[in-house]
This record gives structure tokens, sequence and C-alpha cells, in this order.
């Protein structure tokens, strides 16, 4: 046989021998399994990855279920799967917050619990399926990522893929964002965060002029004695946060109805160490200020897998005593309109370092601030010694 002969068979059998690329089937999810499904997801996307941190499944399925989720009293939502044959290979959430686009005047579908592999096929078919329901509901733009309401997970990865993430905030392969652009999505914002050091000794400009701001404001801080005193303040705290973040026109912000308030007082306030939150009350007793921080728990809900039994628990308890890290999170920082810029802020945070450092802590970690919030994000300036940690954005796109 000639070599001609030869490179005509080896190429026909190369061709016949090459298979069909499989093709992507989207599933909306209507059963209890498959939702577990969909909250079992990153688990399998990410188990090679020693940055992931999973999320509490029980959290996630109560978030996701009308049931015990009081957002649904606004919110619409469908969850979808992507499937490769057998195998699930992405996860995305549409969500329309009707409450929301009615305080900002929009018409919104938002995106949410998005996973996926690295095919554009599978990215471009989940997002596919969230355009094609919102523009069904009469929707005109797509944002996210983004949850049902501003306490959940917001705004995906797109710098700081070698750091720890914080178990509060969204985790992602770094072909994400990349995805999102591909499909014609652009930045609507991003949140920031940064961490920074603490020293024994508080910096001056939390601890200098703490007298003055308590005697020129009628002002003092409150230390929470019982578990009544912390569900009390935890009630007051999220009242704060609305009229705060709703003052400020926080990114998509829409009030937490008092069903919501409730939920996420039992479910996280008994969580919170009593040293670690500060309180601000005026001569009349009434709460106007608080900082919320709470221990570094990534590495506990790594070792924890996501579960808090039958040992979980154990990793869980050790972080939220200070025992497994030195680092604390800053979640929440809230002041009423009329005490914003009196050093109220101040108060708080020294009490809050002399206590943390106390503990063991030894840096401290903020929550994502929105990088157009002047007022939050100067907080810390020249107080410690800061430096940039994660960056995430939501995305837009018009439908």
């Amino acid at each position: 046989m000639n070599e001609s002969a030869k490179l005509i068979i080896f190429y026909n059998f190369a061709n016949c021998s090459k298979t069909k690329p499989m093709s992507v089937t989207i599933v909306e999810v209507k059963t209890k399994k498959q939702l577990k499904a969909f909250v079992k997801f990153p688990d399998k996307l990410y188990k090679d990855d020693p940055l992931y941190v999973p999320a509490l499944q029980f959290d996630e399925m109560n978030t996701l279920q009308k049931k015990s989720n009081p957002a649904f009293d606004f919110c619409d939502a469908v969850y979808f799967l992507a499937y490769k044959g057998e195998e699930i290979v992405g996860r995305i959430a549409g969500i329309i917050n009707r409450k929301a686009n009615d305080e900002w005047n929009e018409k919104i579908v938002r995106f949410g619990w998005i996973d996926f592999i690295d095919d554009m096929d599978v990215s471009s078919a989940l997002i596919d399926k969230v355009i094609e329901w919102g523009k069904k509901q009469g929707m005109v733009y797509i944002k996210g990522p983004l949850g049902f309401s501003d306490m959940d997970k917001e705004g995906m990865l797109v710098e700081g893929f070698d750091k720890l993430p914080s178990i509060t905030c969204i985790y992602n392969f770094a072909y994400y964002p990349e995805h999102l652009e591909k499909l014609g999505f652009k930045k609507d914002v991003d949140w920031t965060q940064s961490i920074m050091k603490f020293t024994e000794k508080v910096p001056p400009q939390f601890s200098t002029y703490n007298d003055l701001i308590e005697k020129r404001f009628n002002v003092h801080l409150v230390t929470l004695k019982t578990r009544k005193d912390k569900m009390k303040k935890g009630h007051e705290m999220f009242k704060i946060i609305n009229e705060a973040f709703l003052d400020n026109k926080l990114y998509e912000f829409t009030t937490l109805s008092e069903r919501q308030i409730d939920m996420y007082v039992k479910q996280y306030v008994p969580l919170i160490n009593k040293k670690l939150v500060s309180f601000v009350e005026d001569k009349d007793n009434r709460t106007v200020g608080f900082v919320l921080t709470m221990p570094q728990m990534s590495n506990a809900l790594q070792k924890a897998k996501g579960r808090i039994f039958p040992f979980g628990f154990i990793h869980l308890l050790r972080a939220l005593r200070l025992k497994s890290t030195n680092t604390i999170e800053a979640l929440m920082i809230g002041i009423i309109p009329e005490y914003q810029g009196k050093g109220v802020h101040a108060l708080m945070f020294n009490q809050l370092q002399t206590n943390a450092y106390k503990l063991g802590a030894r840096l401290m970690i903020t929550n994502p601030q929105l990088e157009e919030n002047a007022k939050v994000q100067t907080v810390f300036a020249n107080a410690y010694e800061i430096k940039p940690y994660i960056r995430r954005r939501s995305y837009v796109k018009e439908i």
C-alpha cells in the first residue's frame, strides 16, 4: 500500500472515531431531590480547590425554599441545572425581587447561585434560560450575581483568586468573569475587601476623643450580658440596617421585612460572640449604631465539609471562640443617619479592637464594601496597615 492510501485510511478512521460534542440540556428544578443536587453541585465542581469554602447545606436549602424564606413574600425565583448526558455541569438561579424593582424603579431579573464548568455552551445556556424567564415577566435587564436580598451572597470574584474567601461571600474560578464578558455583560458595581493588622494599642483615631464624643452627643457604649440582650439588639441591628442602608442608597438594597428580620435574628444572632459586637445608645437608650464582627470561619467550614453533624459543629465552635484562627471579619456597620459623622464609629471600634485583641485576634478582614461608598471605605483610613484583599463585581446586560 502506498503512502497516499495509508494517509487516506488514517484520515477516514480518525474522523469516524471522533464523537460528536455532547449537547447541553437545561432542566428546571422542580423536586427536593433536584434542589439538593443544585445545592451540592459546587462541592463536586470545586472538590480539588484548596480555597473553596462549602456553604452550610441546610442553610442553602432554607434560603432557596419558599416555605422557609420570607423573601418569597415579594420575590419570584426559578432554578436550573445544566446537564451533559447524565452529569450535572452547571447551575443558576433566576430571581425577580419585585420590592427592589419598585423601590429602584427598575425591571431587573437577577441571576445568582451560578456555577459551571469551563464551557461556553454551558454558561451561555444557563444565562439564556434566566433571560428567557425574565423576559416573560417583562424584565429588561439582567444583573448579578445577586441574591434575594442584600443579606445573601453577591458579587462575582474578579480579583484575589489566591485568597481564602469569607463564608459570607461568593467564590468562583477565574474563568467565570471571562465567560460573562464574552456573553456581553458589563461591570455595574464592584465591592472590595481589605485586610488589616491589629496591634495591642488601639489607633488614636479610635481612642483619643471618646470621652468628648460621649459627652457632646450624649451617647454611650453597651455591654451585652445575656442571650436576651443579644436577641433584643439583634432586632435593633437589622432595623438600623434598614434605615442606614436605605438612606445611603446602597446598591440594589431594599428594606428587610419584619419576617426577614425575625429569620435572620433566629438563624445568626445566637452565633455572635458578645465580645465581638459593639452597640452605642443615645441618652434615651435608643440604639444608634452597631459594629458586628465574627471570627473567620472559612477553615472551620472546610473541615466541616458544609455539614454541622456529625462532627462539623466541633470545628465551627472552636472557630467561633477564636481557638483555631487569629482573624476576625467585620461583617456589618450601621449608624442611623442623624449620628453619622459624629465619631460614634470610634467608640465602637475602640471597644471592639480591645476585646478582639484580648481574645487573640491579630487580623481583620472587612466584608465587601461598595467601591463608591466613601463613608465606609474611609472608616479605617490612616488607622491601620491596610492591604487590598479581594474584589467582587456585579454585572449587567440589557435583554
